[in-house]
C-alpha cells in the first residue's frame, strides 16, 4: 500500500517570533494578528484553521530551500506559542480539505515534476497517484488563491 506522511512546521525555529513586541516582530518582517474570523488563519504548525481569540505570527518561510530554480518563499501564518507539530500517515488535515489548493511534486534534486490545481477533497487520490512515479521525492501544498505554503508531503518509511 502507498503511504504518505503530512507534518506541520517544527515550531521551534518561530520561537523568536513568539511573545515578541509588534514593533520587534515588525523589524523582524513579521506581524501579530488576533483571529477575528474562521477559517481564514491557517496554522502552519498543527495544520488548523485558528479559532477566534488565537494568535497568529504572519512571517515570510523559506519553504523549499533547496538549490534549484524552483528555491521558494513565501508568507505563511503560525500560531504564536505553538509547540506540537501535527504528524500523521494516510490522513488529510481538515485545513488542507477545505480550500483550493496548488499541488507540486518535486524530485529529490527539487526540479519540478507535476503540478495541479485542485479541490483539497481530492488531495488524498492526488498524492497515491503522484506517489506511483519513483522520481517524486515529496510533494509541496500551497493555499491556490493566495499560494502561502501549506504542507510538506512525503512518503511515509
Amino acid at each position: 500500500m502507498n503511504e504518505f506522511r503530512i507534518t506541520g512546521l517544527d515550531p521551534t525555529q518561530f520561537q523568536a517570533y513568539f511573545g515578541q513586541p509588534d514593533d520587534r516582530l515588525a523589524r523582524l518582517g513579521a506581524r501579530r494578528f488576533v483571529v477575528d474570523r474562521t477559517p481564514g488563519f491557517p496554522d502552519r504548525v498543527e495544520l488548523r484553521d485558528l479559532e477566534i481569540g488565537e494568535t497568529a505570527i504572519l512571517l515570510n518561510y523559506q519553504h523549499l530551500d533547496v538549490d534549484s530554480p524552483y528555491r521558494s518563499s513565501h508568507a505563511i501564518f503560525v500560531r504564536e506559542f505553538a509547540t506540537k507539530p501535527y504528524d500523521r500517515v494516510n490522513e488529510v488535515p481538515a485545513v488542507l480539505e477545505r480550500r483550493l489548493l496548488s499541488v507540486r511534486a518535486f524530485d529529490a534534486q527539487g526540479m519540478m515534476t507535476d503540478a495541479e490545481v485542485l479541490e483539497g477533497a481530492i488531495l488524498r487520490s492526488w498524492i497515491l497517484r503522484a506517489f506511483c512515479d519513483p522520481s517524486v521525492a515529496f510533494i509541496d501544498v500551497h493555499n491556490a488563491k493566495r499560494g502561502c505554503f501549506a504542507a510538506r508531503v512525503q512518503r511515509a518509511k
